[in-house]
């Protein structure tokens, strides 16, 4: 699965530290705090008709996110949403828009990686891109990556960061093998999302899938687990060794970018004859009904 070019992109006004700018002028220090030391955090962010979904979620998420890293200056939610805005309004934005919104320790004095050299509070950056979902809703195939996903003894996975090495090198060793994305597991064997999504598995009409004890706490996640909750769909968190991810009956995905995409392969073991589940369809049905009439507005009336 590999991302085309949107012609649409071609002239996208970003948004530096509050000041909005072409695409092509946009400049980061190179003693910011992302460049030096991959030193930030950030949040997907998906506009539907001129909402975005779990908006204050996702916040909620970025600020846990700079306190577990101590950051010393955040920029406030007031100010990270009129930011949103003033972005997409530049980029006359309204609908199928992924945005990306990072923000980093900041600037330091001198290069290095001891945040007391940062004096100068957070920097921001606010990428909004014409993006539909990235991925293929026929499905996807998963190849299992021989790396692994930390616990937070190594590396703390609710730190939602930038650095995303172990991502990279995952979805790499998937490219090689022919699949969309990299399966990860933990160092424990068991389950713990893909390079890029969590992942769900279906058996016997239960829903299951892995603890966020090595991966991060899903907006899309929770909310589909909402969802079966609130639809009477029986659902399980809980360790799944990797052997009980080939016997379930469906397998899905779930994240932002994506919404919640069928996989239809892992390795060697089809699911449900290559097609999309019955139980992942009605989730994708009631996910998009949501996000259909929930979120917060940030663009002017769209109707």
């Amino acid at each position: 699965m590999l991302q085309q070019y949107n012609p649409a992109n071609a002239n996208l006004i970003v948004n530096i530290n509050g000041r909005l700018v072409h695409r092509d002028e946009a400049g980061v220090s190179p003693f910011d705090s992302s460049v030096q030391n991959g030193d930030a955090v950030w949040e997907g962010l998906r506009l539907y008709d001129g909402r975005i979904f779990k908006l204050r979620e996702h916040l909620d998420r970025l600020r846990r996110s700079a306190d577990l890293l101590k950051y010393q200056g955040m920029p406030t939610d007031g100010r990270l949403l009129e930011e949103l805005k003033r972005t997409l309004a530049a980029n006359g934005m309204t609908d199928s828009v992924h945005v990306r919104l990072t923000v980093s320790r900041g600037v330091k004095y001198t290069s290095g990686l001891d945040p007391r050299v940062n004096t100068n509070g957070c920097s921001f950056f606010i990428l909004a891109e014409h993006k539909a979902p990235v991925y293929d809703k026929s499905g996807l195939i998963l190849h299992t990556s021989t790396t692994r996903r930390p616990f937070a003894n190594v590396l703390n996975q609710h730190i939602h960061s930038c650095n995303q090495l172990t991502s990279i090198l995952a979805k790499m060793e998937a490219t090689a093998a022919g699949a969309d994305d990299a399966l990860m597991l933990d160092t424990d064997d068991n389950l713990a999302e893909t390079n890029a999504t969590h992942v769900f598995l279906v058996r016997n009409g239960t829903v299951e899938t892995s603890t966020t004890r090595a991966c991060p706490e899903g907006i899309t996640r929770m909310t589909v687990l909402d969802l079966c909750r609130q639809e009477g769909i029986p659902v399980e968190v809980r360790d799944i060794p990797e052997e009980e991810i080939h016997q379930a009956d469906e397998v899905f995905c779930t994240g932002t970018m994506g919404e919640i995409a069928p996989v239809v392969r892992i390795d060697g073991t089809t699911f449900n004859n290559a097609k999309p589940g019955p139980v992942t369809t009605r989730l994708s049905e009631l996910y998009s009904r949501i996000t259909a009439s929930e979120g917060v507005e940030v663009t002017p009336d769209v109707s």
